[in-house]
């Protein structure tokens, strides 16, 4: 019988769905095993943000940077190279609370190298992906992230009681090189004569003259447009998004385990399986919003940049709703459902935002994820840090951080900026490509 030849590119998206689901296992489980390491120890909750935060420091100094690289040296390469990279320092790094410069540095270090990552799978799926299944196969790549959130969450809990938190960085550094194996094997750059030349269905009148490009990124001598790429509505639009998208997922990611054990009085170990719901959550509705997404723009029932905003505003505004309600169950059901709520929104938001990098911009999807990343980093740095000190300053105003009330400030930032964010990108976003 003959054999049934797979496509490349769905290769290449599951190989991005892997890596992507690898990089989340890093972060959660990192957080997870500081966490319980700091605990033991009684470092105060102003320097676990501190260490916490350090990660995206380094993530966004490399996020334009890795879009460069990306557009002059090749996804692939930069992929790989990232990877082992930060896996290396996951597996030579001892993680002990004590040692803080150590510490320190190594984050920053593995949020330089995994900085690198996002604007170089743009780039590679820029490369291989037509325009008819842009929604899907970014829905399907990110969604590895949440997928891998979930896994650390379920997982890492009881490596750590029983194993210690080390382990985990060493099962880390093993999945980051075992990727990085296969990534070797089995990818390859795109030759221009195996590039996907599959035609885009007609949507509105006005994005007609505005087609999509079957996907090609811009020649490696090509000028980057910088001014035009800072200076643009549209890309603005995404930033603003991106930001607040990651804002309130690094906030719940780092900080609703110590919610949980403060203010419900319940530890991860003792939560089972239910604490990787929101992951998972995120995982099906990111999903659910790509194959929507497409649908609605290959069957031309909305127009891509129609499509683009009310998914956006969708996600967003029953994110928002979700947060605000979150602290006052203080129950850790009513928790874990309002977090699944608001994570699961937020996913299906991307088929918003997220994907609007290739629409906008399919030559230079790898620079402009670089500078909307940019913004979603600096959400990391600001959002975890500022948290940490929100509790400090409760604690030091006799505030009594057990009380769910107390932790109002710390789910209402996210979800002001979840509406205000969806008005931004109703405004001014588009579908319609403003980058040749």
């Amino acid at each position: 019988m003959p054999r049934m030849k797979v496509p490349k590119r769905y290769v290449i998206v599951l190989l991005t769905f892997i890596c992507t689901n690898v990089c989340y296992i890093e972060r959660v489980g990192f957080s997870i095993a500081y966490t319980v390491a700091a605990d033991a120890i009684n470092v105060n909750q102003a320097n676990k943000g501190l260490i916490l935060s350090m990660f995206y420091y380094g993530y966004v100094l490399s996020q334009i940077p890795g879009g460069w690289a990306a557009q002059r040296l090749g996804g692939r390469r930069v992929l790989l190279l990232s990877f082992l990279l930060w896996s290396l320092i996951c597996g030579l790094i001892p993680l002990d609370p004590n040692r803080v410069v150590i510490l320190v540095l190594s984050r920053l270090f593995v949020g330089v190298a995994q900085g690198f990552i996002f604007p170089a799978i743009h780039t590679v799926l820029a490369q291989w992906v037509p325009p008819q299944e842009r929604s899907r196969s970014v829905s399907l790549t990110t969604s590895g992230m949440y997928l891998g959130a979930a896994c650390g969450m379920l997982f890492f809990p009881s490596l750590v009681k029983h194993m210690g938190p080390q382990s985990v960085c060493l099962v880390e550094a093993v999945l980051g090189v075992a990727w990085s194996v296969i990534w070797l094997k089995f990818s390859s750059e795109p030759p221009r004569t195996d590039l996907p030349k599959v035609a885009m269905p007609k949507v509105a009148s006005r994005e007609k003259i505005k087609a999509q490009s079957t996907g090609v990124v811009a020649p490696r001598t090509v000028k980057i447009p910088w001014r035009r790429i800072i200076f643009s509505l549209p890309v603005w639009a995404i930033v603003v998004n991106n930001f607040t998208f990651h804002y309130a997922l690094y906030v719940i990611m780092n900080w609703l385990p110590t919610y949980f054990e403060l203010a419900l009085k319940l530890s991860l170990q003792d939560m089972g399986s239910s604490k990787m719901l929101p992951y998972f959550n995120m995982f099906i509705f990111s999903n659910i919003g790509g194959v929507v997404a497409d649908h609605l723009i290959t069957k031309r029932i909305l127009s891509v940049t129609k499509t683009r905003k009310l998914l956006n505003t969708i996600g967003f505004v029953v994110s928002a709703v979700a947060l605000m309600a979150l602290p006052s169950f203080g129950t850790p059901s009513g928790t874990v459902i309002c977090s699944s709520v608001s994570l699961g929104f937020l996913a299906l938001g991307r088929a918003g935002f997220a994907v609007n990098h290739m629409d906008v911009a399919p030559k230079f999807a790898g620079i402009v994820m670089g500078v909307s990343n940019t913004a979603g980093t600096l959400a990391g740095i600001v959002g975890v840090g500022l948290t940490g000190n929100i509790l400090e300053a409760a604690k030091a105003s006799n505030m009594d951080l057990t009380n769910s009330e107390t932790w109002k400030t710390v789910f209402f930032v996210p979800a002001y900026l979840c509406i205000f964010s969806s008005v931004i990108f109703l405004i001014f976003s588009t579908g319609g490509k403003i980058f040749e």
